[in-house]
């Protein structure tokens, strides 16, 4: 004897239990009316009979049609020997009384059916209103998996917890995966589970090539409703017009609208997952492909400019020995700055792959805002002698929490930046205010300013501006390196500019609590 039968066999006793007990019920009840007309009060005919049909009425609304049928026949037999004259007797004396009788009859019959059919249409409503329920909280965790992959994984148990099975089986056509909300347990349209079979989580002499025919054929199927005899229901999938997969919902019994309205989103929402996938492929080659435009632009301009200084400077030393000591040095001036500048931007390469690969390990401690932005300011006045730099600093601004060398990187690239891209008359200026839990330091300048459309690009890598890429020279890196390295501090950067009156640089970092 199965485990499935030894289950079966306590509910059968039940439900005959609970039936007598209704059958007991349904005869007091009767028998109490009876009594309590024929003895404690004297009613006329047409109370007892209106009595007798609340009753009906009440047992087919809340019981079921058979209750209230077997009710009405007891009923009109009672009515006839105790109330209709003679009394005691089922004859009956008067014609009038025989059809009395009889529309009495006829009245509790149909109108136990019509109460039988209101209930049975209200749990039906009932059904399809929590049906509705459990497709809606489904369908909004259909949501979250970010992949196909991770969808595939998630189904299965998504649905077993919105429509309470105890095990759901996702069949995907394309190379016949198979997904469980039990690993243990894999559903097939023919073979009912068995949970004692030998060897857990297989069927009896089944294997998984037969299970996957079955799941084909089911997939090829149109929705059905199995018999009630513990093989799982069965719903197809489909991707368009195509069959992409089934899927296998066990001990749980749906409607067809139902299972129409869960095959639906199902596929819709693996559809939509490979949609997504497919425009994040193409977005991701779209920006592989800028980048690697950017990437050449930038090799062939900023990286051969050096190269080819430093090669025409030295074949000018071989080829003209006899160069007098002012003409050697120039030459021998220029490979320095050039090869200075080679270095610069190979070195700038490097930062940003290892800020992009999270390889960089920070020094976070409390640091003075006014020492990080002096020490900039030195540095960059060795490369703009004669630019002027304003700085504005409230006496009692606090510490921030910060790595000193990779701070003033970014202090010394908008520093940088502001002198390069502004009139050199013009002073640039810095200046810091707290922001709630950060601190924002700004850097200002009087330039050209920046097109609102070029904005939200300028912290792309190897992205310059379309009005300064001629004019001044760069890779466009520095402001990249900038926002990954004010991002790994946990705090953001950003710019407002408005054309002909020049920009500002934002960058935050948190403040140290002491």
């Amino acid at each position: 004897m199965t485990a499935k039968m030894l289950c079966t066999i306590p509910c059968v006793y039940t439900k005959r239990l609970v039936d007598a007990a209704r059958w007991l019920a349904i005869a007091i009840t009767l028998a109490g009316i009876v009594v309590f007309y024929s003895h404690f009060s004297r009613a006329n005919q047409t109370t007892v009979a209106l009595t007798l049909l609340v009753l009906v009425l009440v047992l087919a609304g809340n019981w079921g049609l058979r209750y209230a049928v077997a009710a009405s026949i007891a009923a009109t037999a009672l009515f006839n020997y105790f109330f209709l004259p003679p009394v005691g007797t089922f004859t009956i004396a008067d014609t009038q009384n025989w059809v009395a009788l009889f529309a009495f009859l006829a009245t509790a019959i149909y109108a136990s059916h019509l109460a039988s059919r209101i209930r049975e249409e209200s749990e039906d409503a009932n059904a399809r209103r929590r049906e509705s329920e459990m497709l809606y909280r489904l369908g909004r965790q259909l949501l979250q998996p970010e992949s196909v992959a991770q969808l595939f994984n998630f189904i299965p148990s998504s649905v077993a917890n919105a429509f309470n099975s105890p095990a759901v089986t996702l069949y995907i056509a394309d190379g016949d995966r198979i997904y469980l909300s039990d690993p243990k347990r894999i559903s097939s349209p023919r073979v009912a589970w068995a949970p004692d079979a030998p060897g857990a989580g297989t069927y009896a002499d089944r294997s998984r090539s037969e299970i996957v025919l079955d799941l084909r054929e089911a997939m090829m199927s149109p929705i059905f409703r199995p018999p009630a005899d513990g093989f799982p229901t069965a719903i197809p999938l489909h991707i368009g017009v195509r069959p992409s997969g089934a899927l296998l919902l066990e001990a749980i019994s749906l409607s067809r609208e139902t299972m129409e309205a869960l095959s639906g989103l199902v596929s819709m929402s693996i559809e939509r997952a490979e949609a997504l996938e497919d425009s994040a492929r193409s977005e991701a080659a779209k920006e592989t492909e800028r980048l690697r435009t950017a990437l050449l632009d930038s090799v062939t301009h900023e990286l051969r400019t050096p190269l080819t200084s430093i090669k025409a400077s030295i074949t000018a030393l071989l080829s003209q020995p006899a160069l007098d000591d002012p003409s050697r040095k120039e030459l021998l001036s220029i490979i320095d700055e050039e090869s200075d500048r080679l270095n610069h931007l190979i070195e700038q390469a490097v930062e940003m792959a290892q800020l992009d690969a999270h390889k960089v390990q920070l020094e976070i401690k409390p640091l003075s805002v006014a020492a990080l932005i002096d020490a900039a300011i030195e540095q960059s006045r060795t490369a703009f002698p004669s630019r002027e730099f304003r700085v504005t600093l409230a006496s009692n601004l606090p510490r921030v929490l910060a790595d000193a060398a990779w701070i003033e990187k970014v202090l010394i690239n908008l520093l940088g930046n502001a002198a390069k891209y502004s009139p050199a008359s013009q002073p640039v200026f810095v200046s810091a205010e707290p922001q709630g839990e950060m601190l924002a330091i700004s850097v200002a300048d009087r330039g050209e300013g920046i097109d609102p459309m070029e904005q939200s690009m300028v912290f792309d890598k190897f992205y310059r501006g379309q009005g300064q890429r001629s004019r001044v020279s760069g890779t466009g890196m520095g402001l990249a390196i900038c926002r990954a390295i004010v991002n790994a501090h946990g705090g953001t950067i950003s710019v407002t500019s408005q054309l002909g009156h020049g920009s500002v640089f934002t960058f935050t970092l948190p403040i140290a609590r002491t």
